[in-house]
């Protein structure tokens, strides 16, 4: 036995040497391999900073119909979502009622105006006896009054067919608003009048429609120095989808206080919406421009990252190794990141690769395909609804 291994020892260790050395070569050639990374440039250019804010859809007029006059509802002239110009008849209460108070009125009208006219020839007549002092002045007196009393009882019946004329004209209910009709509240037969909370219709006016929305007291100073210059500020209107822009308007008016519930301020927008993509009381997104920085330093969002003291971005060196260089970030998007201060123009910075990184490490960079950060040096244009 001791004979055998004193002879396979040699052997042993020969392999486990040769073993070692192809090991070592195998961690040195791993060691020396180059990391791949997609990197892009940072470039100076103008960043237009937005705000996005929940908001709701309002019509610019709202009228909810009702009649004028107590009466049975006799037929609707409107169909649901149907549109109206103003004066276009909607229903009809039955008339019956007030024409026979304007009957009553003009049949009193005429009985007041003979009275009157019989007190005036009456007065004439005193007139001349009083000239020949064949009547007394007390009855010449009693006489005006009784034709003062007469031509008062015919202004009250003139009235009184003015309001009967009113309430049959009432009776005929027309939309006060050119918009849309919504579903009729009230069906014909049914007995309907001032009072009825119901009302028998609502009539919208979205062309155009206003959109409301609440912007954070810190930025409002910015927005309301626009606004006050007379500057013509965009909004756009989106839907579920930050895609889907429904309508675009421009920034009309701000409130006058700060809500202390929420700290902001409310602020009013309006949107032409002649495609009526826009519904009262419909919850949109308000997208506006705050702010516009002529000369920021801009790269893709993938470029940053997070750790724990804050964010940093790898650039590649001349040498072509990766630097972990400690960056603050200004307002930026999902696409476009704005370095307020650690790297200038012209840094190349990883945007894809970077979790296989450590600083020092050797990269072969390649160029991203992705476009450039986009930058503007203005507002977006601004056109009137």
């Amino acid at each position: 036995m001791s004979t055998s291994f004193s002879r396979l020892g040699p052997i042993l260790l020969g392999v486990v040497a040769i073993a070692g050395v192809a090991c070592s070569k195998k961690g040195g050639a791993d060691a020396d391999q180059s990391v791949p990374v997609v990197v892009a440039t940072a470039r100076q250019g103008g960043f237009v900073v937005y705000r996005s804010q929940p908001g709701t859809v309002t019509p610019s007029n709202s009228v909810l119909v009702r009649s004028q006059v107590d009466g049975v509802l006799k037929s609707i002239a409107f169909s649901g979502g149907q549109m109206v110009k103003q004066g276009d008849v909607l229903a009809e209460i039955d008339p019956r009622a007030s024409q026979a108070q304007l009957q009553l009125a003009t049949g009193d009208l005429a009985a007041s105006q003979a009275k009157l006219s019989n007190a005036q020839e009456t007065l004439k007549h005193f007139e001349v006896l009083a000239t020949q002092d064949s009547i007394s002045a007390q009855r010449l007196a009693d006489q005006k009054s009784l034709v003062a009393q007469y031509a008062a009882e015919v202004k009250s019946e003139q009235g009184r067919i003015g309001t009967a004329n009113l309430q049959v004209a009432n009776a005929r209910i027309t939309s006060p608003i050119a918009g849309m009709v919504g579903l009729r509240r009230v069906d014909p037969g049914n007995l309907v009048g001032p009072s009825d909370s119901r009302g028998i219709v609502v009539v919208t006016q979205s062309q155009p429609s206003k959109v409301v929305f609440s912007v954070p007291v810190n930025v409002v100073p910015r927005v309301l120095q626009g606004l006050n210059a007379g500057t013509c500020i965009p909004v756009d209107a989106y839907g579920d989808s930050p895609d889907e822009v429904l309508a675009t308007g421009r920034l009309r008016a701000a409130n006058n206080e700060v809500d202390p519930a929420t700290g902001t301020v409310k602020f009013e927008a309006e949107f032409a919406n002649t495609d009526n993509a826009l519904l009262p009381n419909q919850f949109v997104t308000a997208k506006l421009p705050v702010q516009v920085l002529p000369q920021a330093i801009l790269v893709p969002a993938a470029a940053v990252q997070q750790g724990a003291q804050g964010p940093f971005v790898y650039v590649i060196n001349d040498d072509k190794t990766a630097a972990v260089v400690p960056v603050k970030l200004g307002p930026g998007d999902t696409s476009t990141a704005v370095i307020a201060s650690g790297i200038a123009a012209g840094a190349k910075v990883v945007v894809e690769g970077a979790d296989r990184l450590r600083s020092g490490t050797s990269v072969t960079a390649t160029a991203s395909a992705a476009p450039a950060p986009a930058s503007a040096t203005s507002a977006p244009e601004c056109h009137n609804p």
